[in-house]
Formats: structure tokens, C-alpha cells, sequence
């Protein structure tokens, strides 16, 4: 896999206020911006995973550490797929 670096200029209370290494610091960045842009449908898992120098089957565990489903998809939407009508609010009337 090719790679590029990216260098961020941080003032060095923030390792000290987090508690984190910059190697820490570095892994928690990316894993937070590989979610977020996961929960915002910016990426795909795979490579929300990939994002986070993660493979999925690890990556699924993170999104709960930060609450995200790992489903992409409402549930209207999974069973309009399916070929089911999505009316919730007829239900009871």
C-alpha cells in the first residue's frame, strides 16, 4: 500500500492535557476522523478501517466506542429495500 504523510504542528500542552504519546494522539486522530466521516457517509467501512490503520473486523468494535451504528442504513430504508411499503404511522390507526 503507498502512503503519504501528513504533518500537523500541535502546541505540546495538548499531549499533556489528553494524557496521549504523539504516536497515541496520532492513532486517536485518525480513528476519530475515520468514524466521523463513516457516520457521515463520507467513506465506506472498508475504508473507514483502512482510515484508521484498522481492518474491519477491528473497526466495528471502535464505531461503538463512539456510538455510531455500524449500519448505514434506517430501517425504513433496509426494508423499503427489501420490497416492504415504510407507512409507520398507519400502524394503529
Amino acid at each position: 500500500m503507498r502512503t503519504k504523510t501528513v504533518t500537523l504542528k500541535l502546541p505540546l500542552s495538548v499531549f499533556s492535557a489528553l494524557k496521549k504519546t504523539p504516536v497515541e494522539f496520532s492513532d486517536e486522530i485518525r480513528l476519530t476522523a475515520a468514524v466521523k466521516w463513516y457516520e457521515m457517509g463520507v467513506v465506506s467501512q472498508e475504508k473507514a478501517a483502512e482510515i484508521a490503520g484498522m481492518n474491519r473486523e477491528d473497526f466495528l468494535p471502535a464505531l461503538l466506542k463512539f456510538n455510531v451504528s455500524p449500519f448505514q442504513y434506517s430501517a425504513d430504508e433496509v426494508l423499503r429495500e427489501a420490497g416492504y411499503e415504510c407507512d409507520f404511522m398507519r400502524i394503529g390507526e
